[in-house]
C-alpha cells in the first residue's frame, strides 16, 4: 500500500512539472538576470527570440525548455536593451560611414539619430540599415542643418563640411522644411545662425508636419524663448549659459549687434567670435534664480537634452590616450587612423586655455542640475567629430554621464528607453520585454554596479540576429583589416 501511495504521489508530481517546449527557430536564453530599465534587475529570467521579437519573458523556473532549443546559457549574464547613439553624423566624415555599421554594432549599438548631413547622402545610409536591419542600426536622420546666413557648416574647411543648408528668409527655411518632409526626414535640427523668425517658422511648420525639431539655440534668441516656441530637444547644450546669466538680456542685444556687423563673414568663423566673447562672460555672471527659471521652462515644455559631455570634457582629460581608445582606432580606414593619431598628438601638445576649461567645467557640473529639474536627457556623442569612435565613444559618455552625478539606473535609460521615448517608440523598443524588437546586449557584468560595465558585451542581438564574441570580434577584424 505503502508503495503505491509513493508511486502515486511520483506521477503526481511529474504532472505538475511544466512539459517541455520547443520554439523552432528561436533563440532561448536561459536563466539570465534582465536588466530593464522601467523594471530593473530580474535575476532567474528565460527570454525567448522568435524572428525579431521578444516574445517571452519567464522566470526559468516556470519554463522547461526542450533540449532542441538553441539555448544560451544566461547564468551570470546579464541581458539589456541595445543602445542608442542619439547624435551621430554620417557625413562629417564621408569615407569612414562605410565603417560606421559595423563599429556601432561591434559596440552593442542598435540605433542612431543622425543630427545632420547632406540628405542624398544620410538617406543612403538610413535606407540601407532598412534594407539590413539585422546587420546594421536602426537610423534615423534629420537632414542638413537649416541654418541662416552666414552658414556655420557651410563646405568651407574640413572642420566645417557641408553638413548644412542656409537661408535668408523665413518663406525660405519653410520651403526646405517642406522638401525634408517630402525626402522622408524622422526629425530637423535647427541651427545657430538662424533669425527668430525663420526659428519660429521652421517650428511653426514642423508642427504642422508631425515632425520634431532639435537644435542649437539661435544666437539670435535666449533659451525660454526657443523653449516657448516649441524646440522639442538641444544638443550639446549649447547656448544655456548666455541665457542664465543676470544679464541675459544685455547678452543677446550684444550678441544681435555682432550677428548684424558679422552678416559679410564666413559663419563658423562668427560664430566662434560670439562664443569667444561671451561664454567667460556668461559663466562668470550666471544667477541662481535666472538659473531656475531656465531650467523650469525647458522642464515645463519638457526639451530633451543631449549633452553630449564626452566631446565637450574629452579635451579635458583626454580619454585618446587609453588603450582601448587607441586600439578603436585601429579599426578606421588606415589613412584616417594615422590622421587622427596626428591631430591627436597635436591637441594634446597645445591643449586648452583656462576660458575653455572653465566653460567645460560649467557644462559638465550642471547637468546633475538638468537631470534633477526633470528634463529629459538622451545619451549621444558627435561622433566621429573630435576623435570619437563611433561605438565605444558612447559607453565613453553613459560614464560620462554617471560621473556627472546621474544614478546609474537612470543613465541607463539615457541610451535606452530614453530615445525610443523621443521618437514616440517606447512600446515597441528600448525595453526587455514581449512584444519589442529584439535589440539587446549580453553582458558578462551587471550595468547597473558599473556603467562602463556595458561595455562587456558577451553577445549583440539586432532583430533577432545572434552575434556572439567571436562573431563580434571577427567583425572587429575585418576593420582592423581594412575590409
Amino acid at each position: 500500500m505503502r508503495n503505491g501511495i509513493l508511486i502515486y504521489l511520483a506521477i503526481f508530481l511529474l504532472s505538475c512539472q511544466p512539459s517541455a517546449v520547443y520554439y523552432p527557430d528561436a533563440i532561448c536564453i536561459e536563466n539570465v538576470t534582465v536588466i530593464d530599465p522601467i523594471d530593473g534587475e530580474q535575476a532567474g529570467r528565460t527570454v525567448i527570440i522568435e524572428g525579431d521579437k521578444i516574445i517571452q519573458v519567464s522566470p526559468t523556473e516556470d519554463l522547461s525548455l526542450d533540449e532542441k532549443n538553441t539555448i544560451i546559457d544566461g547564468s551570470g549574464k546579464y541581458l539589456m536593451p541595445g543602445l542608442w547613439d542619439a547624435h551621430v553624423h554620417f557625413a562629417y566624415l564621408e569615407e569612414l560611414a562605410p565603417s560606421m555599421f559595423n563599429l556601432f554594432l561591434a559596440y552593442g549599438i542598435t540605433s542612431v539619430r543622425d543630427t545632420g548631413g547632406k540628405i542624398d547622402f544620410v538617406k543612403k545610409w538610413k535606407a540601407a540599415a532598412s534594407a539590413n536591419p539585422t546587420e546594421a542600426p536602426r537610423v534615423m536622420i534629420a537632414g542638413p542643418l537649416l541654418d541662416g546666413v552666414p552658414t556655420v557648416y557651410d563646405g568651407s574647411s574640413p572642420t566645417n563640411p557641408p553638413l548644412g543648408v542656409g537661408s535668408q528668409t523665413p518663406e525660405d527655411v519653410v520651403a526646405k522644411v517642406k522638401e525634408l518632409d517630402a525626402q522622408g526626414v524622422d526629425l530637423l535640427k535647427a541651427y545657430e545662425m538662424l533669425s527668430p523668425d525663420q526659428f519660429r517658422a521652421i517650428l511653426a511648420e514642423a508642427k504642422a508636419r508631425d515632425l520634431l525639431v532639435t537644435g542649437h539655440v539661435p544666437l539670435s534668441m535666449d533659451v525660454i524663448s526657443a523653449a516657448e516656441a516649441g524646440l522639442n530637444s538641444m544638443e550639446h547644450i549649447r547656448n544655456l549659459e548666455m541665457s542664465m546669466a543676470g544679464n541675459w538680456e544685455e547678452l543677446l542685444e550684444q550678441r544681435r549687434q555682432l550677428l548684424a556687423a558679422g552678416r559679410t563673414d564666413m559663419g563658423g568663423i562668427l560664430r566662434s567670435r560670439i562664443h569667444a566673447a561671451q561664454r567667460k562672460t556668461a559663466i562668470e555672471a550666471i544667477d541662481p534664480d535666472q538659473e531656475t527659471r531656465v531650467l523650469e521652462a525647458l522642464a515645463e515644455h519638457q526639451v530633451w537634452q543631449t549633452p553630449t559631455l564626452t566631446l565637450i570634457r574629452a579635451g579635458l582629460y583626454l580619454p585618446f590616450e587609453r588603450e582601448d581608445w587607441k586600439q578603436s582606432m585601429t579599426y578606421l580606414p588606415p589613412a584616417m587612423e594615422e590622421q587622427w593619431l596626428e591631430g591627436i598628438a597635436s591637441y594634446t601638445a597645445t591643449g586648452m586655455n583656462e576660458d575653455q576649461k572653465a566653460y567645460r567645467n560649467w557644462c559638465f557640473a550642471e547637468i546633475s542640475k538638468i537631470h534633477e529639474a526633470g528634463i529629459p536627457i538622451m545619451a549621444g556623442t558627435d561622433c566621429p567629430i573630435f576623435f570619437l569612435t563611433p561605438g565605444l565613444s558612447l559607453h565613453e559618455e553613459l560614464w560620462n554621464l554617471e560621473q556627472a552625478g546621474i544614478p546609474t539606473a537612470e543613465v541607463l535609460k539615457t541610451g535606452t528607453i530614453n530615445p525610443a521615448r523621443y521618437f514616440g517608440m517606447e512600446e515597441e523598443l528600448g525595453r526587455v520585454q514581449e512584444g519589442y524588437w529584439a535589440d539587446l546586449l549580453l553582458l558578462d557584468a551587471n550595468p547597473l554596479e558599473e556603467i562602463r560595465n556595458t561595455q562587456r558585451i558577451n553577445a549583440v542581438i539586432k532583430q533577432g540576429k545572434l552575434y556572439d564574441r567571436a562573431a563580434l570580434d571577427e567583425i572587429l577584424e575585418r576593420l582592423d583589416r581594412g575590409q
